[in-house]
């Protein structure tokens, strides 16, 4: 089955290999915060493609916002041009890893989420605390958010395949589920 999935957000970090002088680049650019009283890093906010980045003086960047993998690792590469404006001599070896891809889809039907936590594996439903069901699953090493109209949220994807391949298999395990269990409205 195809489904709608969107990629809400995708994160990820980058060792740019040299330390970084946050003071000079929150002197010479605009639109940084920087409150090192209150936070060891600073933000730089990106508008095309939009996207916050985490700069520590380590020289790590951490990339928050982004839509997709390639938005990410365009960012990486304007902040490593300006700070290389800035003299900081930063080579073409860093690479960018992503950490953690958060999407939507949304399942044919709605879901019966008591029934689902109390015959899948791996859930927890606490509705008088959160209105979703959150499945940890294996393979890929994912979590999702359940929710009874349908609508899921997947976290933890290290790769669109990874997201892909795991919302078809949330939406088979569903639907064995249902087949499993005739008498019993999971969908």
């Amino acid at each position: 089955m195809a489904f709608h999935i969107k990629i809400e957000n995708v994160v990820a970090s980058a060792s740019l290999g040299v330390p970084i002088k946050l003071e000079k680049i929150v002197s010479s650019l605009d639109g940084i915060e920087y409150e090192p009283e209150q936070f060891p890093g600073l933000v730089m906010r990106l508008k095309n493609p939009k996207v916050a980045a985490l700069i520590f003086s380590s020289g790590k960047i951490v990339c928050t916002g982004a839509k997709s993998p390639k938005d990410v690792k365009e960012a990486v590469k304007i902040i490593v041009k300006r700070l290389n404006k800035l003299k900081f001599k930063i080579k073409d070896g860093y690479r960018v890893k992503l950490e953690n891809i958060v999407a939507s889809a949304k399942l044919e039907g709605e879901l019966n989420l008591d029934m689902i936590a109390f015959t899948l594996e791996n859930t927890e439903y606490e509705p008088e605390q959160f209105p979703g069901l959150v499945f940890r699953m294996d393979d890929p090493r994912v979590t999702f958010l359940l929710f009874g109209s349908g609508k899921i949220i997947c976290t933890g994807g290290r790769s669109i395949a990874d997201v892909k391949r795991a919302v078809a298999k949330i939406d088979i395990r569903l639907k064995k589920l249902v087949k499993d269990n005739k008498n019993k409205k999971f969908m």
